[in-house]
């Protein structure tokens, strides 16, 4: 059993669950049968960072939920099989989460290198945020947008949602 099917036993059986730092908080009009008691225990941290709101302004059910709605729209507007649907589901997930958590650099600074402009391999801007830009050599966009990608996978993935997701 996963975080997911915690939380949903838990809230199937009456239970309110709310995050208090690092504690779950819980309300309920009875008392929960002790195996939903035990499977919030036993997922207490899954638990908490789906609820959790990130620095993006989402929390773990939210990317839960986007990714839920991309697949059925693929499998059952686009007409592809089930697992085509997650990945396609899964990539725009990744997409959505690179833009909700941009990188800005200061100009003059490449953010894959670290290195400076140069005659030969000058710094170009990544991205359109009002706030700045992510400056890097073309030379160190695929390694850092890797990177990006893979923060992007490991942060979903802690979510439960991955491409090899089903429910």
């Amino acid at each position: 059993m996963s975080a997911v099917q915690a939380l949903k036993a838990a809230r199937d059986a009456g239970v309110r669950i709310g995050v208090d730092g690092d504690a779950l908080t819980l309300d309920a009009d009875a008392a929960p049968p002790a195996a939903v008691l035990d499977l919030l225990s036993r997922h207490k941290q899954g638990v908490i960072a789906l609820l959790r709101t990130g620095s993006d302004g989402w929390s773990g059910e939210d990317w839960r939920a986007l990714f839920d709605e991309r697949a059925a729209i693929a499998e059952f507007d686009g007409g592809l099989p089930r697992a085509s649907a997650q990945v396609r589901a899964f990539a725009c997930c990744v997409a959505e989460w690179l833009n909700r958590n941009p990188m800005r650099s200061p100009p003059g600074r490449c953010l894959g290198c670290g290195g400076s402009d140069h005659a030969h391999d000058g710094l170009l801007p990544f991205g359109t945020e009002p706030t700045g830009h992510a400056w890097l050599h073309s030379r160190c966009w695929d390694a850092w947008h890797a990177g990006r990608k893979a923060e992007g996978v490991a942060a979903l993935s802690s979510f439960g949602i991955s491409v090899r997701t089903s429910q």
